[in-house]
């Protein structure tokens, strides 16, 4: 039963591939000549070549291993904090409130108290 519900998955899986690279490659296609012929004088490309763009503009700018980039420093962070001191959590915090003041947010911890019934005006 979790072979054929593992092997429906993986058959449904390949036609939503094949669907998003040809989205994809239709996307980048239609971008290209729509914005960048009229502004740039540049040629008209065709779907093959889009796609070809967009593989190439994956490998300069990404990278094909799951998961990366920012998103994936979490782990990193985490470590810290784990082998850190109270006190030095305690400063860390401190910090983050006065760099999130600098920014123009208010302070966590001086957030508004709700107004009581027949108090306020």
């Amino acid at each position: 039963m979790i072979h054929s519900n593992r092997r429906s998955r993986f058959l449904l899986f390949i036609p939503l591939v094949a669907f998003g690279i040809l989205a994809f490659g239709g996307v980048v296609m239609l971008l290209w000549n729509n914005a960048l012929v009229p502004v740039l004088h540049v040629s008209t490309i065709t779907f093959w070549q889009g796609l070809g763009i967009l593989i190439l503009s994956k490998i300069l700018f990404s990278s094909f291993h799951g998961g990366g980039g920012y998103r994936n420093m979490g782990w990193r962070q985490k470590m810290m904090w784990n082998n850190m001191t109270p006190e030095q959590k305690e400063k860390m915090k401190a910090e983050w409130k006065n760099r999130s003041q600098r920014w123009g947010h208010k302070p966590w911890d001086l957030e508004k108290e709700p107004e009581q019934p027949g108090t306020g005006s």
